[in-house]
């Protein structure tokens, strides 16, 4: 769902997102692109953090930090999201806080946050 999530914002302009696992992985222009001192959003999908353990590597502490089971979100084995959970979730919760962050960006750029899943 966090992955689906950094999606709609990406597809609505809202943030970039780009790849935890490239992050935690080491991939240089992913890493740097964390580095960049823009706004982050990480969108974490269960309690394991695992989206701010891979940015912390690097040095980097997201602005907004999205912990989806925070509001309810349970991790599914074997089965997809539920849709109507993961849109509410995003307009009520993901959304505005890209929204705020969209205001930080000292860059100005059309993307001005970028969203870790």
């Amino acid at each position: 769902m966090a992955n689906q999530m950094a999606l709609w914002l990406d597809r609505d302009g809202v943030a970039e997102m780009s790849c935890i696992a490239g992050v935690g992985g080491g991939v240089t222009a992913l890493v740097q692109t964390a580095q960049t001192g823009r706004p982050i959003l990480a969108l974490d999908g269960c309690v394991l953090a695992c989206v701010s353990a891979c940015l912390a590597q690097v040095g980097v502490v997201a602005e907004e930090h999205v912990l989806l089971s925070d509001f309810g979100v349970k991790k599914r084995k074997h089965a997809d999201f539920d849709q109507d959970q993961a849109r509410a979730v995003y307009r009520r919760e993901v959304l505005p806080r890209a929204l705020t962050l969209q205001q930080l960006d000292p860059a100005g750029g059309d993307l001005d946050a970028n969203a870790f899943a």
